[in-house]
């Protein structure tokens, strides 16, 4: 089996080696394109206003200036030598990717372009408490189950237009007893925050952040699943149509399109 890898946090990133002892559990045959410098929160960011420059570290790994989509992309058209890949590990994220945060990961992202070229793609998170630098996640609890969790999802299979996205709690393995297929959550708070400052030459500038509050999150979901410790497999697919309220409007805005001096004329003779 050949095992594309990528990430968000860049070609050094301590999930990265995780990731790569998680892949060599499972195949000797292991392509690493990841980015050159950090990409967390860029979505499914693709380049296009600039070059993509490549630099090659071995035979088969590279660190790419650009994002982690540009990464699977260059990996399956330009880098990767023979076969097109078996399958797409993105991560191991340092940090938890859960809710409405999958939109914004380049974790998920990576993954997110392995399924749109074809290529079964899961990504992988370790959940962390507190993000100081000097917090080190556990990465001992993502690489003791993520070579049985990966391959029993390869067993079971899943439709190509869905990836799968598991996150590790933050728990050491002995900790850690149970795995849940869960739903994508939503958060009932508010967690980004934008900080002004100031700079030594009385210049305003912005810091984007998170407050750390808790949420009650329902059962079922993968932020439950996570805060209680147990380990979260999510189906995840692209198509973010909300069907309910395509069938509840179909009946009120179908047909000839409507035109403003229509809707005011009978908004003035109700």
């Amino acid at each position: 089996m050949r095992i594309l890898l990528t990430n968000d946090d860049g070609i050094h990133a301590e999930g990265l080696q995780s990731l790569e002892r998680i892949a060599r559990a499972l195949s000797d045959d292991i392509w690493i394109v990841a980015p050159e410098y950090e990409q967390s929160g860029a979505g499914r960011a693709l380049t296009l206003s600039d070059p993509i420059r490549v630099r090659r570290i071995d035979p088969r790994r590279f660190a790419v200036e650009g994002t982690p989509t540009d990464c699977v992309a260059m990996a399956v058209q330009q880098l990767i030598e023979g076969p097109t890949p078996d399958l797409v590990l993105s991560g191991v994220n340092r940090g938890q990717n859960l809710a409405e945060d999958v939109t914004l990961s380049g974790t998920v992202a990576g993954a997110i372009e392995g399924m749109a070229l074809g290529i079964p793609s899961i990504a992988l998170s370790q959940a962390m408490t507190y993000f100081h630098d000097e917090v080190v996640a556990h990465w001992e609890t993502a690489e003791a189950f993520g070579p049985g969790i990966v391959q029993r999802l390869l067993e079971i299979g899943w439709p190509k237009d869905v990836i799968m996205n598991v996150n590790f709690p933050a728990a050491a393995p002995e900790n850690v007893t149970e795995v849940e297929v869960t739903r994508q959550g939503f958060r009932d708070s508010h967690m980004r925050s934008m900080e002004k400052r100031t700079d030594l030459r009385g210049r305003d500038y912005y810091w984007t952040g998170f407050v750390m509050k808790p949420s009650t999150p329902a059962e079922g979901t993968d932020l439950k699943a996570v805060y209680q410790g147990r380990i979260s497999v999510t189906p995840l697919h692209i198509d973010l149509t909300h069907n309910q309220t395509v069938a509840a409007m179909k009946g009120v805005l179908g047909g000839t399109p409507p035109r403003l001096d229509a809707v005011a004329e009978a908004e003035a003779g109700a």
